[in-house]
Protein backbone atom coordinates (compact mmCIF):
# COMPACT_ATOMS: atom_id res chain seq x y z
CA UNK A 1 0.00 0.00 0.00
CA UNK A 2 1.52 3.29 -1.09
CA UNK A 3 2.15 5.79 1.70
CA UNK A 4 0.06 8.91 1.60
CA UNK A 5 0.78 12.40 2.88
CA UNK A 6 -1.75 13.96 5.19
CA UNK A 7 -2.17 17.61 6.13
CA UNK A 8 -4.47 19.76 8.22
CA UNK A 9 -6.71 22.46 6.77
CA UNK A 10 -5.59 25.71 8.43
CA UNK A 11 -7.44 28.15 6.17
CA UNK A 12 -9.54 29.66 8.97
CA UNK A 13 -6.43 30.18 11.14
CA UNK A 14 -3.81 31.36 8.64
CA UNK A 15 -5.62 34.46 7.36
CA UNK A 16 -3.91 37.49 8.92
CA UNK A 17 -4.93 41.13 9.22
CA UNK A 18 -2.86 44.14 8.28
CA UNK A 19 -1.02 45.29 11.39
CA UNK A 20 -2.46 48.48 12.90
CA UNK A 21 -0.89 49.01 16.28
CA UNK A 22 -0.94 51.81 18.82
CA UNK A 23 2.44 50.60 19.99
CA UNK A 24 4.88 47.90 18.99
CA UNK A 25 7.91 47.45 21.20
CA UNK A 26 11.32 47.37 19.53
CA UNK A 27 12.68 43.87 19.13
CA UNK A 28 14.55 42.44 22.08
CA UNK A 29 14.23 42.46 25.86
CA UNK A 30 15.54 45.02 28.32
CA UNK A 31 14.71 46.80 31.57
CA UNK A 32 13.30 49.85 29.79
CA UNK A 33 10.66 47.72 28.06
CA UNK A 34 9.63 46.10 31.36
CA UNK A 35 9.17 49.54 32.93
CA UNK A 36 7.20 50.69 29.87
CA UNK A 37 4.79 47.73 30.08
CA UNK A 38 4.21 48.29 33.80
CA UNK A 39 3.72 52.03 33.33
CA UNK A 40 1.24 51.50 30.47
CA UNK A 41 -0.83 49.25 32.71
CA UNK A 42 -0.59 51.56 35.75
CA UNK A 43 0.62 48.66 37.88
CA UNK A 44 1.46 48.79 41.60
CA UNK A 45 5.10 48.86 42.62
CA UNK A 46 5.12 45.22 43.73
CA UNK A 47 4.25 44.07 40.21
CA UNK A 48 7.00 46.18 38.62
CA UNK A 49 9.47 44.75 41.12
CA UNK A 50 8.31 41.21 40.32
CA UNK A 51 8.78 41.87 36.60
CA UNK A 52 12.27 43.29 37.07
CA UNK A 53 13.34 40.42 39.32
CA UNK A 54 12.04 37.94 36.74
CA UNK A 55 14.04 39.69 34.00
CA UNK A 56 17.18 39.44 36.14
CA UNK A 57 16.60 35.70 36.67
CA UNK A 58 15.89 35.20 32.96
CA UNK A 59 19.16 36.81 31.94
CA UNK A 60 21.08 34.54 34.34
CA UNK A 61 19.43 31.27 33.24
CA UNK A 62 20.50 29.24 30.18
CA UNK A 63 18.09 27.64 27.74
CA UNK A 64 17.01 24.10 28.67
CA UNK A 65 19.37 21.44 27.32
CA UNK A 66 16.75 18.68 27.12
CA UNK A 67 13.76 18.18 24.84
CA UNK A 68 13.42 19.80 21.40
CA UNK A 69 16.29 21.93 20.14
CA UNK A 70 15.61 25.66 20.65
CA UNK A 71 18.73 26.93 18.88
CA UNK A 72 16.70 28.72 16.17
CA UNK A 73 14.66 30.70 18.71
CA UNK A 74 16.29 34.16 18.49
CA UNK A 75 14.68 36.25 21.23
CA UNK A 76 16.55 39.35 20.08
CA UNK A 77 14.28 39.40 17.01
CA UNK A 78 11.00 39.16 18.96
CA UNK A 79 8.72 42.07 19.84
CA UNK A 80 7.49 41.31 23.36
CA UNK A 81 4.66 43.85 23.60
CA UNK A 82 2.22 44.81 20.82
CA UNK A 83 -0.87 46.96 21.47
CA UNK A 84 -3.43 46.75 18.64
CA UNK A 85 -5.48 49.75 17.55
CA UNK A 86 -8.62 48.72 19.44
CA UNK A 87 -10.97 49.75 22.22
CA UNK A 88 -9.60 47.82 25.19
CA UNK A 89 -11.82 45.29 26.93
CA UNK A 90 -15.15 46.11 25.31
CA UNK A 91 -18.34 44.26 26.33
CA UNK A 92 -19.87 44.86 22.90
CA UNK A 93 -18.55 43.12 19.78
CA UNK A 94 -19.73 46.10 17.68
CA UNK A 95 -17.14 48.29 19.43
CA UNK A 96 -14.29 45.98 18.35
CA UNK A 97 -12.57 47.09 15.09
CA UNK A 98 -14.13 45.39 12.10
CA UNK A 99 -11.08 43.41 10.99
CA UNK A 100 -10.43 42.10 14.50
CA UNK A 101 -14.10 41.27 15.00
CA UNK A 102 -14.16 39.37 11.68
CA UNK A 103 -11.14 37.33 12.82
CA UNK A 104 -12.99 36.13 15.91
CA UNK A 105 -16.19 35.58 13.89
CA UNK A 106 -14.23 33.37 11.49
CA UNK A 107 -13.01 31.42 14.51
CA UNK A 108 -16.61 31.06 15.74
CA UNK A 109 -16.18 32.86 19.07
CA UNK A 110 -19.21 35.25 19.09
CA UNK A 111 -21.49 32.44 17.88
CA UNK A 112 -20.22 30.07 20.56
CA UNK A 113 -20.78 32.78 23.18
CA UNK A 114 -24.42 33.15 22.12
CA UNK A 115 -25.11 29.42 22.05
CA UNK A 116 -23.04 27.66 24.67
CA UNK A 117 -21.02 29.89 27.00
CA UNK A 118 -21.41 31.78 30.26
CA UNK A 119 -18.85 34.36 29.20
CA UNK A 120 -16.04 35.05 26.73
CA UNK A 121 -12.70 36.84 26.70
CA UNK A 122 -10.83 37.59 23.47
CA UNK A 123 -7.20 38.66 23.32
CA UNK A 124 -5.53 40.02 20.19
CA UNK A 125 -1.73 40.21 20.37
CA UNK A 126 -0.87 41.70 23.81
CA UNK A 127 -4.27 43.19 24.70
CA UNK A 128 -7.72 41.86 25.60
CA UNK A 129 -10.18 43.46 23.14
CA UNK A 130 -13.43 41.88 24.38
CA UNK A 131 -14.55 40.48 27.73
CA UNK A 132 -18.03 39.73 28.98
CA UNK A 133 -19.78 37.62 31.64
CA UNK A 134 -23.50 36.90 31.62
CA UNK A 135 -25.39 38.70 34.37
CA UNK A 136 -26.71 35.59 36.08
CA UNK A 137 -23.16 34.65 37.06
CA UNK A 138 -22.21 38.19 38.07
CA UNK A 139 -25.17 38.13 40.44
CA UNK A 140 -23.77 34.97 42.08
CA UNK A 141 -20.42 36.63 42.72
CA UNK A 142 -18.45 35.03 39.89
CA UNK A 143 -15.49 37.16 38.76
CA UNK A 144 -14.41 36.85 35.13
CA UNK A 145 -11.98 39.55 34.04
CA UNK A 146 -8.74 39.83 32.15
CA UNK A 147 -5.73 39.85 34.45
CA UNK A 148 -4.82 43.48 33.76
CA UNK A 149 -8.26 44.56 35.01
CA UNK A 150 -8.32 42.09 37.91
CA UNK A 151 -5.01 43.45 39.21
CA UNK A 152 -6.67 46.86 39.54
CA UNK A 153 -10.09 45.76 40.81
CA UNK A 154 -9.12 42.92 43.17
CA UNK A 155 -5.53 43.76 44.22
CA UNK A 156 -5.36 41.67 47.43
CA UNK A 157 -6.90 38.52 45.93
CA UNK A 158 -4.70 38.88 42.84
CA UNK A 159 -1.46 39.45 44.75
CA UNK A 160 -2.13 36.49 47.07
CA UNK A 161 -2.31 34.04 44.17
CA UNK A 162 -0.28 35.51 41.27
CA UNK A 163 2.99 33.61 40.59
CA UNK A 164 3.46 32.92 44.26
CA UNK A 165 2.34 29.54 45.62
CA UNK A 166 1.48 27.75 42.38
CA UNK A 167 4.09 28.79 39.79
CA UNK A 168 6.88 30.96 41.26
CA UNK A 169 8.77 33.30 38.96
CA UNK A 170 12.00 31.25 39.29
CA UNK A 171 10.40 27.99 38.11
CA UNK A 172 12.23 27.82 34.75
CA UNK A 173 13.61 30.14 32.07
CA UNK A 174 10.39 30.69 30.13
CA UNK A 175 8.37 31.31 33.27
CA UNK A 176 10.94 33.97 34.13
CA UNK A 177 10.36 35.47 30.68
CA UNK A 178 6.60 35.27 31.15
CA UNK A 179 6.72 36.96 34.55
CA UNK A 180 8.76 39.81 33.08
CA UNK A 181 6.51 40.59 30.08
CA UNK A 182 3.08 39.04 30.78
CA UNK A 183 0.05 40.90 29.43
CA UNK A 184 -3.68 40.20 29.38
CA UNK A 185 -5.13 36.76 29.97
CA UNK A 186 -7.94 35.60 32.24
CA UNK A 187 -8.79 35.93 35.93
CA UNK A 188 -11.59 33.75 37.34
CA UNK A 189 -12.89 33.51 40.89
CA UNK A 190 -15.77 31.15 41.68
CA UNK A 191 -17.31 31.75 45.15
CA UNK A 192 -17.97 28.97 47.64
CA UNK A 193 -20.53 26.37 46.53
CA UNK A 194 -21.28 28.14 43.22
CA UNK A 195 -21.42 25.73 40.30
CA UNK A 196 -21.03 27.36 36.88
CA UNK A 197 -22.68 24.71 34.72
CA UNK A 198 -22.05 26.45 31.37
CA UNK A 199 -18.39 26.89 30.32
CA UNK A 200 -16.41 30.12 30.25
CA UNK A 201 -14.02 30.61 27.35
CA UNK A 202 -11.07 32.78 26.36
CA UNK A 203 -9.47 32.88 22.92
CA UNK A 204 -5.93 34.14 22.34
CA UNK A 205 -5.07 35.29 18.83
CA UNK A 206 -1.57 36.30 17.76
CA UNK A 207 -1.74 38.37 14.55
CA UNK A 208 1.54 40.30 14.36
CA UNK A 209 4.78 38.97 12.90
CA UNK A 210 7.80 38.18 15.06
CA UNK A 211 6.01 38.76 18.33
CA UNK A 212 5.54 37.05 21.66
CA UNK A 213 2.24 36.47 23.41
CA UNK A 214 2.35 36.03 27.18
CA UNK A 215 -1.19 35.90 28.53
CA UNK A 216 -1.71 34.86 32.16
CA UNK A 217 -4.58 32.66 33.32
CA UNK A 218 -5.41 32.59 37.02
CA UNK A 219 -8.35 30.49 38.23
CA UNK A 220 -9.47 30.28 41.88
CA UNK A 221 -12.25 27.78 42.58
CA UNK A 222 -13.32 28.30 46.19
CA UNK A 223 -14.62 25.49 48.42
CA UNK A 224 -17.39 23.40 46.90
CA UNK A 225 -17.42 25.32 43.60
CA UNK A 226 -17.26 24.03 40.02
CA UNK A 227 -16.16 25.55 36.72
CA UNK A 228 -15.36 24.44 33.17
CA UNK A 229 -13.01 26.83 31.40
CA UNK A 230 -11.97 26.55 27.75
CA UNK A 231 -9.02 28.21 26.05
CA UNK A 232 -8.39 28.38 22.33
CA UNK A 233 -5.23 29.71 20.67
CA UNK A 234 -4.10 30.31 17.09
CA UNK A 235 -1.84 32.41 14.88
CA UNK A 236 -1.41 32.91 11.12
CA UNK A 237 1.66 31.46 9.49
CA UNK A 238 4.61 33.71 8.68
CA UNK A 239 8.19 33.09 7.57
CA UNK A 240 9.54 34.61 10.81
CA UNK A 241 9.42 32.93 14.21
CA UNK A 242 7.10 33.90 17.07
CA UNK A 243 6.89 32.70 20.66
CA UNK A 244 3.99 31.88 22.94
CA UNK A 245 4.88 31.47 26.62
CA UNK A 246 1.64 31.72 28.56
CA UNK A 247 1.09 30.67 32.15
CA UNK A 248 -1.91 28.95 33.74
CA UNK A 249 -2.31 28.81 37.54
CA UNK A 250 -5.30 26.96 39.00
CA UNK A 251 -6.28 26.77 42.67
CA UNK A 252 -8.78 24.01 43.41
CA UNK A 253 -9.97 24.46 46.99
CA UNK A 254 -11.59 21.84 49.25
CA UNK A 255 -14.40 19.90 47.51
CA UNK A 256 -14.07 22.06 44.36
CA UNK A 257 -13.81 20.89 40.76
CA UNK A 258 -12.14 22.55 37.77
CA UNK A 259 -12.12 21.33 34.20
CA UNK A 260 -9.63 23.12 31.97
CA UNK A 261 -9.94 22.42 28.24
CA UNK A 262 -7.44 23.80 25.78
CA UNK A 263 -7.26 23.60 22.00
CA UNK A 264 -4.00 25.11 20.74
CA UNK A 265 -3.43 25.55 17.02
CA UNK A 266 -0.46 27.86 16.67
CA UNK A 267 1.16 28.06 13.24
CA UNK A 268 4.39 26.22 12.46
CA UNK A 269 6.56 29.33 12.90
CA UNK A 270 5.50 29.54 16.58
CA UNK A 271 7.44 28.18 19.55
CA UNK A 272 4.78 27.13 22.07
CA UNK A 273 6.48 27.05 25.49
CA UNK A 274 3.50 27.12 27.80
CA UNK A 275 3.37 26.32 31.55
CA UNK A 276 0.25 25.06 33.36
CA UNK A 277 -0.16 23.94 36.97
CA UNK A 278 -2.90 23.29 39.52
CA UNK A 279 -2.81 22.94 43.31
CA UNK A 280 -5.61 20.65 44.47
CA UNK A 281 -6.86 20.66 48.07
CA UNK A 282 -8.81 17.99 49.99
CA UNK A 283 -11.45 16.17 47.89
CA UNK A 284 -10.75 18.54 45.00
CA UNK A 285 -10.69 17.47 41.35
CA UNK A 286 -8.80 18.96 38.42
CA UNK A 287 -9.30 17.79 34.84
CA UNK A 288 -6.98 18.77 31.99
CA UNK A 289 -8.32 18.20 28.46
CA UNK A 290 -5.69 19.24 25.92
CA UNK A 291 -5.40 19.28 22.15
CA UNK A 292 -2.10 20.45 20.62
CA UNK A 293 -2.27 20.69 16.84
CA UNK A 294 -0.02 23.53 15.73
CA UNK A 295 3.36 25.16 16.38
CA UNK A 296 6.76 24.17 15.07
CA UNK A 297 7.91 23.22 18.56
CA UNK A 298 5.74 22.66 21.62
CA UNK A 299 6.99 21.99 25.14
CA UNK A 300 3.94 21.60 27.39
CA UNK A 301 3.44 19.43 30.47
CA UNK A 302 0.37 20.40 32.56
CA UNK A 303 1.07 19.70 36.23
CA UNK A 304 -1.21 18.72 39.13
CA UNK A 305 -0.08 19.05 42.73
CA UNK A 306 -2.37 16.79 44.77
CA UNK A 307 -1.93 18.51 48.09
CA UNK A 308 -5.07 17.42 49.96
CA UNK A 309 -6.41 14.02 50.99
CA UNK A 310 -8.65 12.33 48.43
CA UNK A 311 -7.72 14.85 45.73
CA UNK A 312 -7.76 13.73 42.12
CA UNK A 313 -6.25 14.71 38.75
CA UNK A 314 -7.26 13.58 35.26
CA UNK A 315 -4.98 14.42 32.31
CA UNK A 316 -6.36 13.64 28.86
CA UNK A 317 -4.44 14.93 25.85
CA UNK A 318 -3.81 14.55 22.16
CA UNK A 319 -0.88 15.88 20.13
CA UNK A 320 -0.66 16.08 16.35
CA UNK A 321 2.66 16.57 14.52
CA UNK A 322 3.06 16.92 10.77
CA UNK A 323 5.97 17.96 8.59
CA UNK A 324 8.34 20.31 10.44
CA UNK A 325 6.59 19.88 13.79
CA UNK A 326 7.95 18.60 17.11
CA UNK A 327 5.26 18.13 19.76
CA UNK A 328 6.92 17.43 23.11
CA UNK A 329 4.00 17.12 25.52
CA UNK A 330 2.98 15.17 28.58
CA UNK A 331 1.89 15.55 32.19
CA UNK A 332 3.27 15.86 35.70
CA UNK A 333 1.53 14.80 38.91
CA UNK A 334 2.82 15.13 42.46
CA UNK A 335 1.01 13.04 45.07
CA UNK A 336 1.55 14.81 48.39
CA UNK A 337 -1.20 13.25 50.51
CA UNK A 338 -2.92 9.91 51.09
CA UNK A 339 -5.80 8.54 49.02
CA UNK A 340 -4.85 10.73 46.05
CA UNK A 341 -5.62 9.58 42.53
CA UNK A 342 -4.22 10.47 39.10
CA UNK A 343 -5.11 9.27 35.64
CA UNK A 344 -3.03 10.23 32.59
CA UNK A 345 -4.21 9.33 29.10
CA UNK A 346 -2.06 10.62 26.25
CA UNK A 347 -2.56 10.09 22.53
CA UNK A 348 -0.44 11.32 19.64
CA UNK A 349 -0.49 11.24 15.86
CA UNK A 350 2.66 11.81 13.79
CA UNK A 351 2.65 12.15 10.01
CA UNK A 352 4.94 13.21 7.16
CA UNK A 353 8.08 13.20 9.34
CA UNK A 354 6.50 14.85 12.36
CA UNK A 355 7.83 14.10 15.87
CA UNK A 356 5.65 13.46 18.91
CA UNK A 357 6.97 12.74 22.39
CA UNK A 358 5.24 11.93 25.66
CA UNK A 359 7.30 13.26 28.56
CA UNK A 360 5.77 12.52 31.96
CA UNK A 361 6.47 12.52 35.66
CA UNK A 362 4.48 10.88 38.45
CA UNK A 363 5.85 11.28 41.95
CA UNK A 364 4.26 9.68 45.03
CA UNK A 365 5.76 10.82 48.32
CA UNK A 366 6.32 8.74 51.43
CA UNK A 367 3.16 8.54 53.51
CA UNK A 368 0.76 8.89 50.56
CA UNK A 369 -0.95 5.60 51.40
CA UNK A 370 -3.72 4.19 49.20
CA UNK A 371 -2.78 6.50 46.35
CA UNK A 372 -3.34 5.38 42.77
CA UNK A 373 -1.86 6.42 39.44
CA UNK A 374 -2.48 5.15 35.94
CA UNK A 375 -0.53 6.28 32.86
CA UNK A 376 -1.54 5.25 29.34
CA UNK A 377 0.31 6.49 26.24
CA UNK A 378 -0.85 5.59 22.74
CA UNK A 379 0.96 6.78 19.61
CA UNK A 380 -0.18 6.40 16.00
CA UNK A 381 2.29 6.88 13.14
CA UNK A 382 0.88 7.30 9.65
CA UNK A 383 4.09 6.60 7.72
CA UNK A 384 7.69 5.40 7.99
CA UNK A 385 9.13 8.93 8.14
CA UNK A 386 7.45 9.93 11.40
CA UNK A 387 8.76 9.57 14.95
CA UNK A 388 7.13 8.81 18.29
CA UNK A 389 8.95 8.84 21.64
CA UNK A 390 7.93 8.07 25.22
CA UNK A 391 9.83 9.36 28.26
CA UNK A 392 7.91 8.30 31.36
CA UNK A 393 9.35 8.79 34.84
CA UNK A 394 7.66 7.35 37.92
CA UNK A 395 9.09 7.94 41.40
CA UNK A 396 7.31 6.06 44.20
CA UNK A 397 8.41 6.47 47.81
CA UNK A 398 5.41 4.68 49.41
CA UNK A 399 4.72 0.91 49.31
CA UNK A 400 0.96 1.01 49.87
CA UNK A 401 0.05 2.39 46.42
CA UNK A 402 -1.29 1.20 43.06
CA UNK A 403 0.66 2.36 40.01
CA UNK A 404 0.25 1.28 36.38
CA UNK A 405 1.92 2.37 33.15
CA UNK A 406 1.13 1.27 29.61
CA UNK A 407 2.49 2.53 26.30
CA UNK A 408 1.73 1.50 22.71
CA UNK A 409 3.23 2.73 19.45
CA UNK A 410 1.99 1.58 16.07
CA UNK A 411 1.14 2.41 12.49
CA UNK A 412 -2.26 2.27 10.84
CA UNK A 413 -3.09 -1.41 10.52
CA UNK A 414 -3.15 -2.57 6.89
CA UNK A 415 -5.65 -5.30 7.75
CA UNK A 416 -8.09 -2.74 9.19
CA UNK A 417 -7.74 -0.61 6.07
CA UNK A 418 -8.25 -3.64 3.81
CA UNK A 419 -11.36 -4.67 5.77
CA UNK A 420 -12.91 -1.20 5.55
CA UNK A 421 -12.09 -0.91 1.84
CA UNK A 422 -13.71 -4.30 1.24
CA UNK A 423 -16.92 -2.69 2.57
CA UNK A 424 -16.83 -0.05 -0.15
CA UNK A 425 -14.79 2.74 1.43
CA UNK A 426 -11.88 4.44 -0.30
CA UNK A 427 -8.42 4.19 1.23
CA UNK A 428 -8.65 7.83 2.34
CA UNK A 429 -12.02 7.25 4.03
CA UNK A 430 -10.77 4.08 5.70
CA UNK A 431 -7.75 5.84 7.18
CA UNK A 432 -9.88 8.73 8.41
CA UNK A 433 -12.19 6.28 10.20
CA UNK A 434 -9.22 4.64 11.93
CA UNK A 435 -7.86 8.03 13.02
CA UNK A 436 -11.32 9.13 14.21
CA UNK A 437 -11.61 6.02 16.35
CA UNK A 438 -8.14 6.64 17.77
CA UNK A 439 -8.99 10.18 18.93
CA UNK A 440 -12.57 9.41 20.04
CA UNK A 441 -11.72 9.15 23.78
CA UNK A 442 -10.49 12.77 23.66
CA UNK A 443 -13.35 14.09 21.53
CA UNK A 444 -16.04 12.78 23.86
CA UNK A 445 -14.61 14.75 26.78
CA UNK A 446 -15.41 18.08 25.11
CA UNK A 447 -18.76 19.90 24.80
CA UNK A 448 -20.42 19.30 21.42
CA UNK A 449 -19.31 22.60 19.83
CA UNK A 450 -15.67 22.10 20.78
CA UNK A 451 -15.65 18.44 19.83
CA UNK A 452 -16.64 19.59 16.34
CA UNK A 453 -13.81 22.15 16.35
CA UNK A 454 -11.23 19.60 17.42
CA UNK A 455 -12.53 17.16 14.81
CA UNK A 456 -11.95 19.82 12.16
CA UNK A 457 -8.42 20.41 13.41
CA UNK A 458 -7.61 16.69 13.30
CA UNK A 459 -9.29 16.18 9.93
CA UNK A 460 -6.69 14.63 7.67
CA UNK A 461 -6.91 15.43 3.99
CA UNK A 462 -5.27 13.26 1.37
CA UNK A 463 -2.81 14.99 -0.96
CA UNK A 464 -1.93 13.23 -4.17
CA UNK A 465 -3.50 10.04 -5.43
CA UNK A 466 -2.78 6.31 -5.62
CA UNK A 467 -0.77 4.87 -8.47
Amino acid sequence: MQNQIFSMNREMFDKSNEERNIYRAPEGLNEELIKQISKDKNEPEWMLNLRLKALELFNQTPLPNWGPNLKNLDLSKISFYVKPDSVKNSKNWNEVPEDIKKTFERLGIPEAERKALSGVGAQYDSEVVYHNLKKEWEDKGVIFEDCDVALQKYPELFKEHFMNKCIPINDHKFIMLHAAVWSGGTFIYIPKNVKVDIPLQAYFRMNSKKMGQFEHTLIIADEGSEIHYIEGCSAPIYSDNSIHAGCVEIYVKKNARVRYSSIENWSKNTYNLNTKRAIVEENGIVEWISGNMGSGITMLYPCSVLKGRNSKADHISIAFAGKGQNQDTGAKVFHLSENTNSNIQSKSISIDGGITSYRGLVKINKGCRNSKSSVECDALMIDNKSVSNTYPFIDVKEKDVDVAHEATVGKINDEQIFYLMSRGLSEEQAKQIVVSGFIEPIIKQLPLEYAAELNKLIELEMEGSLG
